[in-house]
């Protein structure tokens, strides 16, 4: 994985604080959100590198192994312990006396730390990662209401699975010849304080070379199929959850399991409700005779519809609570409540007999109600 450097990609220094970090993340969090930046590709390419690098520089231990291993320590089987193992035995292996030791002979041709460190940290790191496939991650469009009921449905993937041709290793396994620098055995050994082997170079760990690409796959090592896969989505996603489907990511290479499927999901504005946390709001309309008398009203709920009682003498604006009739917790039990908000409305009409009322409701008044709206 070729290094990047995340401290340039929040904008902040290496030696910025976590609080700093913090607000650098979600400044440009905010200016690149999907939402914000619908169908621009580019933002959220940019919101994706952001999320990965505070992801990294936000924890703490993540952020101790960047800083001393860079991008390699976040490649899946990374072993910090055994890294340092290895860059310091090349360090001594630098240092020792043998005959060409400066120039790095002896050594396969290496000739700074950062090539046998690179090279023998990569390729078990690339062997560790062939273990398990990598995740994979998708977005999907849900109603509101469905996001708060919880749904079954389907999406459709384009997925990658190991060439049953090669298994996955991208070579035509009957073509080439054997490698001469390792005998065919796809590792060599190699000499210092602490005598070991690692893989062959020239033909990459395979033992052989001049080897033909696998003609299923072109030597990629893997063939693309097309998968519809049901999933059921719970009750109480908003838009940013993620769903985690196991197994039904990336093909694990040489026998590995699979990685794991994350759906990230959207959820579509609704035109009367508003979500706010695990609460609900939701614009009332009541007659001019409802708010001054009161009386019990039919209101339907996400769930089913239900009575309310309107307090004689209401205003515009003035929320009643219905308990239980929000957002079911994503994570325990129970759920939100239902906020009523209440709007008065005018008759459409105004024969005579309403206009006469009216003018009788004005003498009622006992004082001006804007009197007391000053700024």
């Amino acid at each position: 994985m070729p290094d990047k450097d995340l401290y340039a990609v929040l904008g902040v220094p290496r030696t910025a604080s976590a609080d700093a970090m913090k607000k650098a993340y979600r400044k440009l969090a905010r200016k690149y959100h999907p939402d914000v930046n619908p169908s621009n590709r580019e933002a959220e390419t940019r919101f994706k590198e952001i999320s990965e690098a505070y992801d990294i520089l936000g924890d703490p231990e993540k952020r101790k192994l960047y800083d001393e291993f860079g991008m390699a320590s976040v490649q899946a089987g990374f072993d910090a312990a055994r890294a340092r193992e290895y860059r310091d035995q090349a360090r001594a292996w630098q240092q020792t006396s043998e005959p060409g030791a400066e120039r790095g002979e002896g050594f396969g041709g290496y000739t700074r730390f950062e090539d046998i460190f690179g090279d023998i940290f990569s390729e078990r790191t690339r062997r560790a990662a062939r273990q398990r496939g990598a995740d994979a991650e998708t977005e999907i469009e849900i109603d509101f209401l469905d996001a708060l009921r919880g749904v079954s449905t389907t999406v459709t993937l384009q997925r990658s699975d190991e060439c049953a041709n090669c298994g996955g290793s991208g070579a035509d396994g009957a073509s080439g010849r054997e490698c001469p620098e390792c005998g065919g055995r796809g590792q060599v050994r190699m000499r210092g304080p602490v005598a070991f082997t690692t893989a062959c170079r020239r033909c990459g760990g395979a033992g052989r070379v001049d080897v033909r690409a696998c003609p299923h796959c072109g030597g990629r090592g893997q063939t693309v199929t097309t998968e519809r896969l049901a999933v059921r989505i719970p009750a109480g996603v908003e838009t940013g959850s993620k769903v985690r489907v196991a197994g039904k990511g990336a093909p694990g290479m040489g026998g590995g399991r699979r990685g794991d499927l994350f759906i990230r999901i959207r959820v579509r504005p609704h035109p009367l409700l508003e979500r706010k946390g695990d609460d609900v709001y939701m614009d009332l309309p009541i007659t001019v005779t409802e708010a001054i008398f009161g009386g019990s009203v039919t209101v339907p709920t996400p769930d089913a519809a239900v009575q309310v009682q309107i307090p004689p003498g209401s205003q515009s604006g003035r929320l009643l609570r219905v308990r239980g009739h929000g957002v079911r917790h994503l994570k325990g039990s129970g759920r939100g409540d239902l906020y009523l908000r209440l709007m008065i409305h005018v008759p459409d009409q105004r024969p005579d007999a309403v206009q006469a009322a009216a003018k009788q409701m004005e003498a009622a008044y006992g004082r001006n109600p804007r009197e007391g709206l000053k700024l």
